[in-house]
């Protein structure tokens, strides 16, 4: 099936696209906050340069898209174009991902991976805020 946009539509959208600041992220951030958390933000000294840190559990939070980090999911759906392109890029974020929680491990940082269905979709958990007690806990 063909591309339904021209070129330098498909560039904007695609361009469009954020990788900081999502609703997502700042959901959680929000939910967080207001449970009294307090974190930081990109942390570019941590592998993998986790979306939120919180220090005093050396605990970081990773809120993953399900199309770009190949989530098997029902939100998850491979591109109909340019399906060899979109497989080696995504193969290639999950392998990332894998390093940067493993070095992540290797420094005592923990991790905790948020996916998108978690938070709105058909799957979504409902109330996020149970999931605080075992950053606390775990501590």
């Amino acid at each position: 099936m063909a591309d339904v946009h021209n070129k330098d539509q498909r560039r904007k959208n695609m361009r469009a696209i954020k990788s900081a600041d999502t609703s997502i992220e700042m959901r959680v951030r929000k939910m967080l906050w207001h449970a009294g958390y307090r974190y930081r933000l990109n942390v570019k000294s941590l592998p993998g340069t986790p979306d939120i840190y919180l220090p005093k559990y050396r605990a970081a939070i990773q809120i993953n898209g399900c199309l770009w980090h190949g989530h098997n999911c029902p939100q998850f759906v491979l591109p109909k174009t340019k399906t060899e392109f979109w497989k080696a890029k995504i193969l290639s974020n999950v392998q990332r991902d894998l390093r940067n929680i493993n070095e992540s491990r290797q420094q005592n940082v923990r991790v905790l991976l948020i996916w998108e269905c978690a938070i709105r979709g058909n799957g979504r958990l409902g109330v996020l805020p149970k999931f605080y007690g075992h950053i606390q806990n775990e501590a």
